[in-house]
């Protein structure tokens, strides 16, 4: 038993120590390299305990033997906050391998032009938790970011998160486990198109919200999308405006205008399987003037809807605003009906330039809760929202 455990022993400091190697390699390679280099992490399981940091650098790729090939894992992480962190750099590449366990993000990027995430894994390993990290892949303030075909789970706020970006294409990723699968906040010319979000608290999230240095998205088309059964438990640490998304949510629109949801298959998300809500929703207050909370120029046509019915989640508030009001039977799309007065023509209805339209969707079935006037006119009539319109193509 002694020899046993002597054995154990030496392969766990050898393993260790060949860790520590590749963590020292791995940062040394970003600090020295050069445009044009490529960074290759071999194959294997690392333990890292330190960010690794990438900061100013052009022209790189950093390359894997494939996402279940090469792992860095950092469950014993104890400097540092994201697993990776990319800072002003511009054409930067990684592909081909999995971050895991980070104590904060796995991935993040900051202010960096043309950023591509491809066969990515970012993931927590264990049960899912508010304790666990955030973010997945975090690309905030940049410019021609690229996700594709890369997997997240077990974020506490989104798997696959773009913010305050421009140009954004996110297409053929799975996102599972996470409070929010995809997620595009403040994001101007986004596709989102040819992914799988399942298993999440929500699907996948167009989001505005106020106080943050970009002030506006819009000119989003999220296409071509499996959406399904996302009822897993809203586990975001308390405080996070994503806890505030039931489970069961297919696709949430907050505040965003210039939004296209189109050919989507969105089943079995038991609460709603699109909302549309300004952030007045939300019952938050905010201290920014350039900010619009009421989102204007949806387009939600040529969706597959399909959902058995059930009660929404009793411990969340919009949940139970949605049992309350609608008991087990709410609409596919719930819009919340929050407007201003300006936004209204001489009969009451949304002028063209804040209209919205929902057409030629599958088993479709919608309620306007008129919100803004104590839910007094609550109305399940889609006539007033059967047009068209172009929402730029990004």
């Amino acid at each position: 038993m002694k020899y046993f455990s002597t054995i154990f022993l030496f392969f766990y400091l050898v393993k260790f120590l060949f860790s520590q190697d590749i963590q020292k390699q791995l940062q040394s390679q970003f600090i020295l390299a050069k445009p044009g280099d490529t960074i290759h992490i071999p194959s294997g399981k690392f333990e890292l305990t330190k960010s690794l940091l990438l900061d100013g650098k052009k022209n790189l790729v950093i390359k894997g033997a494939g996402m279940n090939q090469s792992i860095l894992s950092f469950k014993g992480q104890y400097e540092g906050a994201e697993g990776i962190k990319i800072n002003q750099c511009q054409n930067i590449t990684l592909m081909d391998f999995s971050v895991t366990d980070a104590k904060g993000d796995c991935i993040k990027a900051l202010n960096t032009e043309k950023i591509s995430f491809i066969r990515i894994t970012v993931a927590w390993t264990g049960k899912i938790s508010p304790k666990n990290g955030a973010y997945g892949l975090y690309p905030v303030s940049c410019s021609n970011v690229l996700i594709h075909e890369c997997v997240a789970i077990g974020a506490s706020d989104a798997g696959i998160y773009v913010g305050q970006s421009d140009q954004v294409v996110v297409s053929g990723c799975e996102a599972k486990y996470n409070v929010a699968g995809i997620e595009i906040e403040n994001t101007t010319n986004a596709e989102v198109f040819n992914n799988y979000a399942h298993d999440n608290t929500g699907g996948i999230l167009v989001f505005d919200l106020p106080e943050l240095p970009k002030k506006q998205g819009g000119n989003v088309r999220v296409y071509n999308n499996r959406v399904i059964h996302n009822n897993t438990k809203n586990f975001a640490p308390k405080g996070n405006i994503v806890g505030q998304v039931p489970s069961g949510t297919g696709m949430f629109v907050l505040a965003t205008p210039r939004v296209e949801i189109f050919d989507n298959l969105i089943e079995e998300n038991k609460t709603v399987s699109i909302g549309i809500c300004s952030f007045y929703i939300s019952e938050r207050k905010f201290n920014d003037s350039l900010y619009d909370p009421i989102p204007y120029q949806i387009s939600i046509h040529n969706n597959r809807f399909l959902r058995k019915k059930a009660n929404p989640p009793m411990n969340n508030k919009i949940g139970l605003l949605l049992k309350f009001k609608l008991g087990k039977k709410i609409p596919h799309i719930v819009y919340d009906g929050i407007t201003r007065d300006e936004m209204l023509n001489g009969s009451g209805k949304l002028k063209d330039e804040f209209k919205i339209c929902i057409q030629n969707n599958e088993n479709e079935s919608f309620v306007d809760l008129d919100a803004d006037k104590n839910f007094k006119n609550i109305t399940f009539d889609l006539a007033p929202y059967r047009c068209t319109m172009n929402v730029t193509k990004p």
